[in-house]
């Protein structure tokens, strides 16, 4: 099973992005989401940002891996 986390990109500079979440901070490879801009949602896996999404996806999923691991 693959675990993707959302996290908002907060700057870019080619192929390498910086992205946080949950005061959590981390350099990923944009390599697969060329289109992804400061201030967009991305998913997080294994140090690549595979995939765009909106505001409201990122924190409804979020909200879902919190009560995951709360329950």
């Amino acid at each position: 099973m693959c675990l993707g986390i959302p996290m908002k990109l907060v700057g870019r500079e080619g192929d390498v992005g910086w992205v946080e979440s949950g005061g959590l901070r981390r350099e990923v490879s944009l390599a697969l989401v060329p289109e992804a801009q400061p201030g967009q949602w991305v998913i997080v896996h294994a140090g690549f940002a595979i995939e765009t999404m909106s505001e409201e996806e990122a924190a409804e999923t979020l909200d879902m891996l919190r009560e995951a691991l709360d329950g």
